[in-house]
């Protein structure tokens, strides 16, 4: 089945995304996908703005924080037919010795939406049906939320859930994200769910006050405090809650020079650090601390499909609040909406909606 369909295609770095129409059609093993919503996320940004390359080559239609309806399937996907699903931002072949080994996020085939296929950004969108998160629609009724509305679980939400789970997050343990707007605001959310006590830091004393609300036990502004003396401050915090001195868990979540460079300063006893954000900017560090606080420092690429549900899961549970960080906006405004947040004049992560 064929389906008529439109998308707004990035040409050229810098220039106005551009509607163009095609036709959606599903091959075996594939579904096409009603788009309800997707989200705007910084990595969208870095492709457009700032030189950063698509493994596909241009034109490109960009997006991969999707969810929708599946509205057409081709064979062997008959069975997802009509369902609400989130299409996870990275997908891995399932069938490499990676996948194999469970270490799917490396894999050397996956697919991600407006990278290595086309993207969200569109009415309608064809991925691989193997990897795609049902969405209960009675629950996401119950937890007075929409279809569009999850469309940030697939990386928004989903990212720090894998960066929690790969940390070893424990009940009772002292968790600090730095930088908390978009992806750092779900990983204070998702570190608090896990069990942890949360440090946020910010350089944006709004958004520090709204994840107060949210899950933060402890807030810092590092225009006020840094270095060392942030890091007396928070083990003072940690003494007085009776956390531990060892063994923090560190989120860096800002995608920035100064936010990674502060992420490494926390370093304390055992910590774990977990690099989630992405800045092409070169950040100089003493690598030998992590020898002489015996610490390790993970990586964060995404989230496997896999851990999808238990992610929704506690969305649709109410532990992770989502509409207090988002906006709905028509996916006709998309070039006034990626200039509204790379002018850092959008709070909320912008949802679009074909």
């Amino acid at each position: 089945m064929s389906i008529n369909a439109y998308g707004w295609m990035m040409n050229a770095v810098s220039e106005p995304l551009e509607k163009v129409a095609f036709v959606a059609n599903a091959k075996e093993g594939e579904v096409v996908v009603e788009v309800a919503g997707c989200g705007v996320c910084h990595t969208d940004l870095g492709f457009f703005y700032d030189g950063v390359r698509t493994n596909s080559a241009l034109p490109l239609t960009l997006g991969h924080e999707i969810s929708g309806r599946v509205v057409a399937t081709g064979s062997g996907a008959e069975h997802w037919q009509g369902k609400a699903v989130i299409i996870p931002a990275v997908m891995p072949c399932g069938e490499c010795d990676l996948c194999q080994r469970g270490k799917g996020t490396i894999c050397r085939s996956q697919k991600m939406p407006g990278n290595d296929i086309q993207g969200g950004f569109a009415s309608h969108i064809v991925v691989p049906a193997r990897d795609l998160c049902p969405v209960d629609e009675t629950r996401l009724k119950a937890a007075g939320l929409e279809l569009a509305d999850v469309s940030v679980v697939a990386d928004a939400v989903t990212t720090p859930y894998q960066a929690v789970h790969q940390a070893d997050v424990t009940p009772g343990s002292l968790a600090i994200v730095v930088g908390v707007g978009g992806v750092g605001g779900y990983c204070v959310q998702m570190a608090k769910a896990f069990g942890a006590t949360v440090v946020a830091i910010d350089i944006d004393q709004d958004k520090l006050d709204i994840i107060a609300e949210y899950g933060a036990a402890k807030t810092f502004n590092s225009r006020e405090i840094s270095g060392r003396d942030l890091k007396k401050a928070i083990g003072a915090f940690a003494k007085e809650q009776g956390l531990p001195a060892t063994e923090w868990f560190i989120f860096e979540c800002s995608g920035s020079k100064p936010g990674q460079e502060t992420a490494y300063g926390l370093l304390v006893h055992g910590a774990t650090l977990s690099v989630v954000g992405f800045t092409m900017d070169t950040v100089e560090i003493r690598l030998s601390n992590l020898m002489a606080f015996h610490a390790c420092a993970l990586g964060n690429w995404g989230c496997l499909p896999q851990h999808y549900p238990a992610a929704l899961d506690l969305v649709l549970a109410g532990k992770i609040e989502l509409k207090a960080f988002t906006e709905q906006r028509r996916l006709a405004e998309i070039n006034k909406v990626f200039a509204a947040v790379h002018d850092k004049k959008m709070q909320r992560r912008a949802i679009l909606i074909p």
